[in-house]
């Protein structure tokens, strides 16, 4: 070709590149790359070849884009992809508006970030256990997949998993799947299948998946089944009312006995100003039970209720007020549906509240309170103030930089006591009393310090008892007596080792505190005359009584860290008092076993010798011993042991053991059915990750050789997805304040990774490791 001719098939090369360059899809605000673009119509553009379209956080990525300028919309085909800050959106094709950043993918799957719940476990047993390595990641997938908002998507004949695998674990699938990130999921017609298989269907599920942990959803069902209930199912609902309040509904359902349903209040409002609220009722039908030794016990159907709480409320002027419940209507039903032990074997009902505020040297302290303690399902007693209020005056010097110490406490109060069988006995009274007390210590000596008191009291009885029938009437009294006490400790001895080649401790301390308490109070008229409410009514006037004992230390002074720390690592105590009026022994309360006034013959000058031992050789290994040893009879009254050792923080175990023994001359412990021995044991094990763990626990009454209750629970936590599982059974029959029937019981919950799970207020599942 000539030169020339060249030249021009140059030019006009350039000059076509030139027009087309000018003539290139416009899109505000985006950033384009493509290989080819070909323009259809005025505002029609197609761009083939690894298409891009940036825009801050946002893009778009497709073999072929469709664009329609006018009307801020792009058709994208082949492996599309969309992605937004940490979400991606991948589809066959789509349909997408580049101004809202909206649109439909139709045969697509994604991933949204989302904030699992909170992790804690909440008051009355409602749990959400970790899941080891969990991802916060959500994989969804639809026929189409609809992006309605920033982090709103709806997904139509789909699902979605926390499990970001080639092979979800598990996976939730719907009809229609409304996905808002950050805030809740609501599906239609769900699904939800593990390893492939179908596990529950739902018509309607709604959950939260809200960043901060708290949204209106509901919880995961829950499964159990029991000996007495049969089939069980446990589902609720949180209401996330607003940042300071929120509330929780669940219901029950029992194959044998029924239903029952509860709610659960909380808030708190800063300063100190928070509450809970539950209250939970059944509504049960006549079953019958299998007891332990094959007979069968029937249970008539009935209607029973429980509320169990406390606030604590900041009141202007310096006050603060409390409030508190724990009740139940039916003893027998409160017992059967609780999990462990402590509340299964609780005999009592309870409610109160009080104000306390606290000026300078003077402190209020004003309180209402009722408990009602059951002897038998028919049979019980009630014990309370209604109201009781105490003002004091805190120890000051009755001089400018005096050595001698000023206080006084008054008392009013409405005492409640009524024993309620057939008939009702009732002692209630009305007491009012006044305390002042003078104290000097002596401190003089580091090795040997007294620290002496002078008190007097008048208290007045607006009740006394009749002497000849020993019932309460109608006739006032007044009580007054004087307590004089010096209380000395030492003269202390010590002595101190070096030993920097030990490899235990580089120095160790022994220290012999000896100590003795002189107390006298003055004779009190009409002493027979007072009905005794609690420990102040009891006392003996016209006696001396002496405390001596002795304590052990010893102390090791250890490497711990980078720095030496002394701690102690035995400690013996031993105590006992001497009574001038041997009455006196019979109401001490600093002997566990004293306490026994139906018993006179009892009496002794001398209390129980009191042991107690404490041993800590190393932070992680601990144990207690204590024992009451009678003086008359030179035999063990009482003896416990128990101790604590923790290998890890993920590894730990406690071990108890008590003993009431037989002293058959002595009232109190010479019937053997009024006696106890108990073995205690639990334990709690899990991975350092969190993956694997579990509890055990058992009670053994060793006296009668049988297991009144054992405790197992489990979890295993994959990477999105876990399963918890508790079993136990337990046989109380025997026991004086229980009245339920053996039973065996079992809890099953899945963990799903961003969802949590659920676990009764009765306690199911509560021991599972979080």
């Amino acid at each position: 070709m000539p030169r020339f001719a060249r030249s021009c098939a140059l030019l006009s090369w350039l000059v076509l590149c030139a027009s087309t360059a000018y003539a290139q899809v416009d899109i505000p605000g985006y950033h384009i790359v493509v290989q080819r673009q070909e323009r259809l119509a005025e505002s029609h553009w197609l761009l083939t070849g690894a298409v891009e379209l940036e825009q801050g956080d946002t893009k778009l990525y497709a073999d072929e884009v469709e664009v329609f300028e006018d009307q801020n919309r792009v058709v994208a085909r082949g492996n599309v992809v969309l992605t937004q800050a940490n979400n991606r959106i991948a589809a066959d094709h789509a349909d997408f508006n580049t101004k809202t950043h909206l649109g439909v993918f139709y045969r697509a799957s994604g991933i949204a970030n989302i904030q699992p719940p909170r992790q804690t476990p909440q008051p009355g047993g409602i749990i959400v256990p970790t899941v080891a390595g969990q991802e916060t990641d959500v994989y969804f997938f639809g026929e189409t997949v609809e992006k309605i908002g920033t982090k709103k998507y709806k997904i139509t004949n789909g699902g979605f998993s926390t499990c970001v695998q080639p092979t979800p674990r598990w996976d939730l699938s719907a009809d229609t799947i409304v996905l808002n990130v950050d805030h809740y999921t609501l599906l239609r017609q769900a699904i939800l299948k593990v390893k492939g298989v179908p596990m529950f269907y739902l018509p309607v599920l709604y959950y939260p998946t809200k960043e901060d942990g708290r949204a209106t959803g509901f919880l995961l069902p829950t499964y159990g089944t029991s000996a007495i209930r049969g089939q069980t199912i446990h589902n609720a609902f949180f209401w996330a009312i607003n940042r300071s309040q929120d509330a929780t509904i669940l219901y029950d359902w029992y194959s044998k006995t029924g239903s029952g349903g509860g709610a659960e209040y909380r808030y708190n409002m800063g300063s100190g100003s928070d509450g809970t609220l539950t209250a939970y009722a059944l509504d049960e039908r006549t079953v019958t039970y299998q007891l332990a030794n094959g007979s069968s016990a029937t249970q008539t159907g009935s209607r029973s209720y429980k509320i169990v709480g406390g606030a604590n409320q900041a009141l202007p002027g310096r006050l603060r007020a409390r409030a508190r419940v724990d009740y139940f209507s039916s003893l027998l039903t409160n017992q059967t549906f609780n999990t462990n032990v402590s509340d299964a074997s609780r005999n009592n009902r309870s409610y109160g509240a009080n104000v306390v505020g606290a000026w300078r040297s003077y402190s209020l302290n004003g309180t209402f309170d009722r408990n009602e303690y059951f002897n038998s399902a028919t049979s019980s007693g009630v014990i309370g103030t209604s109201p009781r209020v105490t003002i004091t005056r805190s120890e000051r010097p009755i001089f400018a930089n005096a050595p001698v110490y000023f206080a006084v406490t008054g008392d009013g109060a409405h005492l409640d006591r009524q024993t309620k069988t057939d008939t009702i006995d009732d002692r209630s009274l009305g007491r009012f009393e006044i305390t002042p007390q003078l104290r000097y210590p002596f401190k003089r000596w580091q090795w040997f310090t007294v620290n002496s008191s002078l008190s007097w009291r008048d208290t007045y009885y607006t009740r006394s008892l009749d002497l000849k029938t020993r019932l309460p009437i109608s006739a006032d009294l007044n009580r007054q007596y004087f307590t004089a006490q010096a209380q000395a400790v030492g003269p202390i001895f010590t002595r101190v080792w070096d030993t920097p080649d030990n490899g235990y401790a580089e120095r160790f301390k022994h220290s012999i505190e000896p100590f003795f308490t002189v107390q006298r109070t003055s004779r009190i008229e009409r002493h027979d005359e007072i009905i005794a409410l609690d420990g102040s009514d009891s006392v003996y006037g016209g006696t001396t009584t002496l405390t001596y004992g002795l304590n052990n230390r010893v102390y090791a002074k250890r490497l711990v860290g980078q720095r030496s720390q002394a701690q102690e690592i035995i400690g013996v105590d031993i105590s006992q008092t001497h009574y001038g009026d041997a009455r006196a022994s019979l109401v001490d309360p600093k002997y566990t076993t004293s306490y026994i006034p139906t018993a006179p013959t009892a009496a002794n000058n001398f209390s129980p010798i009191s042991v107690g031992v404490r041993v800590t050789p190393t932070p992680s290994i601990n144990g207690t011993m204590r024992a009451e040893i009678d003086s008359r009879y030179r035999q063990l009254r009482t003896l416990s042991v128990s101790s604590n050792y923790t290998l890890v923080p993920y590894l730990s175990a406690n071990v108890g053991w008590s003993h009431k023994f037989l002293i058959e001359e002595l009232d109190g412990f010479k019937d053997p059915k009024a006696l106890d021995h108990y073995i205690n044991f639990s334990t709690n094990a899990h991975t350092a990750d969190n993956k694997y763990g579990t509890n055990y626990s058992f009670n053994y009454d060793v006296l009668h050789s049988r297991m009144l209750q054992q405790r197992t629970s489990a979890f295993y936590n994959a990477q999105c997805c876990g399963i918890a599982f508790e079993y136990q059974r337990y046989n109380f029959a025997g026991i004086s304040s229980v009245f339920v029937p053996s039973d065996s019981r079992f809890f099953l919950s899945f963990t799903l990774a961003g969802l949590g799970n659920f676990s009764p207020f009765s306690g199911g599942l509560n021991g599972v490791p979080r």
